[in-house]
């Protein structure tokens, strides 16, 4: 298994596994509305035999601590074949993506998940508790790429349109 960042002719099988593992479309709209709308920082596949099986997205998310803007990212979504789940397919993406995106020089990573998933790759809902959004509560979650970055008294978070919210 090889992770890469995407190409255009990944497309059809980025659709086909994000459908089956959400069993539906709005994830693989939001995946369009994002590319349209140029808000992709990084989209990677994982591909085994020339097949993608695996595949994660990061765009561009507006956050602001204190009066400060924090270069962030938004995870989402992530999806991995369903008969190739539980291999950890999904952890290589998101560390992989995570390397990346702090060699880009992103700040913070803000995720809305499960959240016995993602505090084993150091996301935290005590990292966005003082952040207004439209996402809140335990499955609501941030990780510092630089240490602090989402430390403060207030923030807010704004998602772009694609999102629905």
């Amino acid at each position: 298994m090889t992770i890469r960042e995407e190409t255009e002719a990944d497309f059809p099988g980025i659709t086909e596994i994000t459908r089956a593992a959400f069993r539906g479309d709005y994830e693989v709209a939001l995946i369009e509305k994002l590319r349209g709308a140029r808000l992709v920082i990084m989209s990677l596949v994982a591909v085994d035999d020339g097949a993608v099986i695996g595949h994660i997205l990061f765009s561009e998310l507006g956050v602001e601590v204190d009066g400060r803007s924090v270069k962030s990212a938004a995870l989402a979504p992530i999806a991995v074949q369903p008969n190739r789940q539980r291999q950890g397919i999904g952890s290589k993406l998101i560390e992989s993506g995570l390397g990346s995106l702090r060699d880009r020089g992103y700040k913070a990573v803000l995720v809305v998940g499960h959240p016995d998933y993602y505090p084993r790759f150091g996301f935290s809902a005590a990292l966005t508790a003082t952040l207004g959004a439209p996402f809140s509560g335990k499955a609501f979650m941030g990780l510092e790429l630089v240490p602090g970055s989402l430390s403060g008294q207030k923030g807010s978070v704004k998602y772009p349109e694609a999102f629905g919210v």
